[in-house]
C-alpha cells in the first residue's frame, strides 16, 4: 500500500471529506510526521510504515471512538526519533560526566571548577580522572556505538563496555589497558551504568522477600564474582562512585529510583559501591502521564478495548509491581511514549499490544508493534 492509498483509507475510516479542508489539512500533518519521525520506527512489518499501520489501528475502534484515538496520536504521542535520541546521547559526556569529574578534580586541588582548565597539570588531572571512569551499557538501548563515535579521542574504547555481562577475560583486558596508560595500580574509581529509558524505576532496583533484585543487583553480583576470581587484578576500586544515567526518564521513575537507592544505602550491606548518584539526559514533564482530567477519552479507550491476555504475558512481573491488569502499562505508568527502536511496556498497551481477542475480549491491534523481552 502506498502513502496515497493509506491516506485515502484513513480518510474513509475517519469520515473526512474535503468540503471544509479537513482531509487536506490532516494529509499534510500525516505526511510530515511520517517523513520526519514515525516511519523511522524499527518494528513495522515488512512493507508497512506509519500511515498503513495507523489506518489498521484506527479501524479497530467503533466509529464514535475514532476521533478520540486519532486526536491522541496527533496531540499526545511522544515519539523519540533516532536523531533526538542521538542528541541526548551526544550531550551525556559534556553535560553530565564532564561537570561531575571537573568538580571532583577542583575539590582535590582546592580550586574553583572553572579553574581546572587554567593549568596543564590540572587539565592532566582531569584527563586521568576521566580515563579512570568506566561506562557500562545495560541494554541495546544504551547505544554504546553512538557513545563511542561521539567521544572518539576523548574516551578510550577500553573504558566502554556495551553490555552488563562482562567475563573475566574482559576484566583483565580493561585492567591491562588502564595500567598501561596510567601506571601500575590504576583502577576505575567511577562507574556509569547507562540505559535508554526508565518509566517506573522498578526494573533497576527493587526489594522482594528481603532480597534485592533488578539491574543494579545483577551488576553488584557480577563485580563481586569478578573481584573474588581476579583478586588484586580486578580493575574497579573499592567503594567506587556509582552513577546511574538514563538518557530519558519519567518523573515517576526518577522519584522511585532515588527513593530505592536511599533504601539500599541503608539496608543493603552487600553493595560494593560507595556513593551513588542518578541522572537523566531528558526528564519527561509530569503531564506526559495520561491523566483523567486531560485524557479521559483515551483512558476510556484503554479500558474499553483492553484484552487481559496482555496481563497474562507479563503476569510474573506485574505481580511484583502489585498490578492486577495492564490497562495502563507496566507499573501503571500510563505513558504515551514510543522509542524509535522499540516501545516501552510502560506505555499504554493500546499503542503496542497485539492479541487475538480470546474468550470474548476485544482483539488489540497496535499502531507501533512492540518487540517483547518478557512473556
Amino acid at each position: 500500500m502506498n502513502n496515497k492509498m493509506g491516506l485515502n483509507l484513513i480518510a474513509e475510516i475517519m469520515g473526512w471529506d474535503d468540503i471544509d479542508g479537513v482531509a487536506t489539512r490532516e494529509y499534510g500533518w500525516l505526511r510530515l510526521m511520517s517523513d520526519i519521525k514515525f516511519d523511522d520506527y524499527a518494528d513495522f512489518r515488512a512493507g508497512v510504515r506509519f500511515i498503513e499501520s495507523l489506518a489498521a489501528w484506527l479501524k479497530q475502534f467503533n466509529v464514535t471512538d475514532r476521533q478520540s484515538a486519532y486526536a491522541f496520536i496527533k496531540h499526545r504521542l511522544i515519539f523519540v526519533s533516532p536523531a533526538e535520541l542521538q542528541c541526548v546521547i551526544e550531550a551525556f559526556v559534556p553535560e553530565i560526566v564532564t561537570p561531575e569529574i571537573r568538580k571532583t578534580v577542583a575539590e582535590e586541588l582546592g580550586v574553583k571548577p572553572y579553574e581546572v582548565w587554567q593549568s596543564a597539570s590540572s587539565a592532566s588531572r582531569f584527563r586521568q580522572r576521566l580515563r579512570r571512569t568506566l561506562f557500562v551499557g545495560l541494554s541495546d538501548g544504551s547505544r554504546v556505538d553512538i557513545l563511542r563515535r561521539t567521544n572518539a579521542g576523548l574516551l578510550s574504547t577500553e573504558q566502554i563496555v556495551p553490555m552488563l555481562h562482562i567475563d573475566d577475560e574482559k576484566w583483565r583486558d580493561l585492567a591491562k589497558e588502564l595500567t598501561s596508560e596510567l601506571g601500575d595500580g590504576a583502577q576505575f574509581d567511577r562507574v556509569y551504568l547507562i540505559d535508554d529509558f526508565t518509566a517506573s524505576g522498578t526494573t533497576f532496583i527493587r526489594q522482594r522477600d528481603g532480597a534485592w533484585k533488578g539491574k543494579l543487583s545483577r551488576f553488584n553480583k557480577l563485580i563481586a564474582a569478578a573481584q573474588k576470581e581476579l583478586g588484586a587484578a580486578f580493575p574497579i576500586a573499592p567503594n567506587f562512585a556509582l552513577h546511574i544515567h538514563h538518557y530519558i526518564s519519567s518523573h515517576q521513575a526518577r522519584d522511585a529510583l532515588k527513593e530505592r537507592l536511599a533504601e539500599a544505602d541503608r539496608d543493603w550491606p552487600e553493595k560494593l559501591y560507595g556513593s551513588v548518584h542518578a541522572t537523566e539526559g531528558l526528564l519527561l514533564p509530569q503531564k506526559a502521564r495520561l491523566d483523567v482530567e486531560t485524557d479521559a477519552e483515551m483512558l476510556h479507550l484503554c479500558d474499553a478495548y483492553y484484552d487481559h491476555e496482555v496481563y497474562k504475558r507479563y503476569e510474573k512481573h506485574c505481580r511484583e509491581a502489585g498490578q492486577t491488569d495492564m490497562k495502563l502499562g507496566y507499573a501503571d505508568c500510563a505513558l504515551p511514549v514510543i522509542m524509535s527502536h522499540n516501545t516501552p511496556n510502560n506505555s499504554v498497551p493500546l499503542l503496542w499490544a497485539e492479541t487475538d481477542g480470546k474468550n470474548g475480549a476485544h482483539p488489540m491491534r497496535p499502531v507501533f508493534r512492540r518487540r517483547d523481552r518478557h512473556g
